[in-house]
């Protein structure tokens, strides 16, 4: 990899990181500090709706295990509650409750102010250059974590 491209990639982690922090911390901010960023990434898929825990694990890329204790979290935390799923009496629903969905909203607040910053940072002009460099090249699709 060209210095280039190597300092390219560093740079698009460094603002995907500033975004997570800046989320986490307009999170903390807003009262929501018993959340992480992997609570953010199982609330978007769950959000979809019909998602059993074996969804969030296959949507984070981690066992049924890992998702089960990731959930078991936010259903005691009052964010999730399970729901028989009436097609399947074996599985369990996963829904946002009021406050999961006020968690979701306090998240895209924080997220608009990180952004914001960058547009005061650059300018209008160039961060509209940005975005649509952006938007060119990032797959679209889920939301899902890179690890």
């Amino acid at each position: 990899m060209t210095n280039d491209n190597w300092e390219g990639a560093i740079a698009v982690l460094r603002l995907a990181s500033q975004l997570v922090d800046g989320i986490q911390e307009g999170l903390a901010r807003r009262g929501f500090n018993d959340v992480r960023p992997a609570h953010g990434f199982a609330f978007a898929r769950i959000s979809e709706g019909d998602a059993t825990t074996g969804d969030v694990a296959e949507h984070l890329g981690i066992t049924k295990q890992a998702a089960g204790q990731l959930v078991k979290y936010l259903v005691a935390h009052s964010y999730v509650i399970r729901q028989l799923d009436e097609r399947d009496a074996r599985a369990r629903l996963l829904l946002l409750t009021e406050r999961g969905r006020a968690c979701i909203s306090a998240a895209e607040a924080a997220a608009e102010e990180t952004v914001d910053g960058w547009k005061s940072q650059l300018g209008p002009q160039a961060f509209t250059h940005l975005q649509m460099a952006l938007l060119m090249i990032t797959t679209p699709g889920r939301l899902r974590p890179s690890w």
